[in-house]
């Protein structure tokens, strides 16, 4: 392939802004075709976005010659089958995370791409962001020294503003998230910790609903040995206070330690009683870097920027942590 031609399964809201635009702007590369049940808005977005073609059909969209990579936008309960017919078609897949429902899914679709070997990433895009990048580059320089601990917190109000509005809350319906909050939350931190600090050793979990009108565990507590031993301490709970939210991720070091937050621009490095800030400007697509990596992937003029392999990897420890 010279251009990749994409087609978007679930032209919703997440694909607005966060991705959809992104396709057009990345180089040999072009959206041609997207897909919603609801034929109506999948109409209105391909005219809005300049998009050639619609489809309210995923089959239809899928086996449309014009498309030649396929990216899977719905939520999580339809990223298995999707994945798999597109795959089966052999179209290389872009999924979002989280991946599937569950590491069992997620392990059928990586085995599917292997056998059939057809290109699979999966949209863990703060790998390609600046401000994750840099992270991973002071860490990289020893500058807090050996990592000890890594601590991390996600404490949010019920309906909390980082997430995407959509007509209906489904992701607070375990059948069609996987597990609520914590489900589609939660991978953008897992993977970068494995992204940072590499195989994982050992992983153990508490999850419980402490709220009475859910039915999604909306605390989950989860701890990490990793096989360097680095240790990982993550905490999400989804029904605090407005004002005790908190969005922060400090590595500490021998040396010092690294904070950030998972949804800001900032980076606060402390060694030696000095402090250091790196500020970075918000991304208009967070997810063009990603887009960019993935498009050169499928074009073999790079590496997989986040694999089903890799992506495998978070859905285990999710899994484990709320004991699935």
């Amino acid at each position: 392939m010279k251009e990749i031609r994409w087609g978007i399964i679930g032209c919703g809201d997440v694909t607005e802004v966060k991705s959809g635009p992104a396709f057009h702007k990345v180089n040999h590369s072009r959206l041609v075709a997207v897909m919603r049940r609801d034929g109506t808005m999948a109409a209105d977005y391909a005219k809005r976005h300049q998009v050639p073609k619609w489809f309210d059909d995923a089959t239809q969209l899928i086996n449309d010659p014009e498309v030649n990579a396929i990216y899977i936008a719905t939520p999580p309960l339809q990223h298995e089958a999707y994945t798999i017919e597109a795959l089966k078609a052999g179209k290389p897949v872009y999924v979002e995370k989280p991946m599937t429902l569950d590491a069992e899914a997620a392990q059928r679709m990586t085995d599917v791409a292997n056998k059939l070997n057809v290109k699979l990433c999966v949209a863990h895009y703060r790998r390609a962001q600046p401000m994750f990048l840099k992270v991973k580059e002071l860490l990289a320089t020893n500058i807090i020294g050996d990592i000890r601990l890594v601590s991390l917190k996600m404490l949010q109000q019920p309906n909390p503003s980082l997430i995407a509005k959509t007509a209906s809350n489904w992701r607070i319906n375990p059948a069609i998230s996987g597990g609520g909050l914590f489900h589609d939350l939660a991978p953008h931190q897992l993977d970068l910790m494995t992204y940072y600090f590499g195989a994982v050793k050992n992983a153990i979990g508490i999850a419980t609903r402490q709220q009475e009108n859910t039915k999604v565990d909306d605390l989950v507590v989860g701890n990490i040995l990793f096989e360097n031993g680095v240790v990982f301490s993550g905490n999400w709970c989804f029904s605090v206070a407005p004002q005790d939210e908190a969005d922060l991720c400090i590595i500490y070091g021998s040396k010092g330690h690294i904070n950030f937050p998972m949804f800001g621009n900032k980076i606060t490095v402390t060694t030696n009683q000095t402090t250091d800030e790196y500020t970075f400007e918000p991304l208009q697509h967070v997810q063009q870097p990603m887009i960019e990596k993935v498009v050169d992937y499928f074009l073999n003029k790079g590496q997989n920027p986040c694999s089903g392999e890799d992506a495998l990897i978070t859905m285990k420890l999710m899994d484990e942590f709320t004991r699935k």
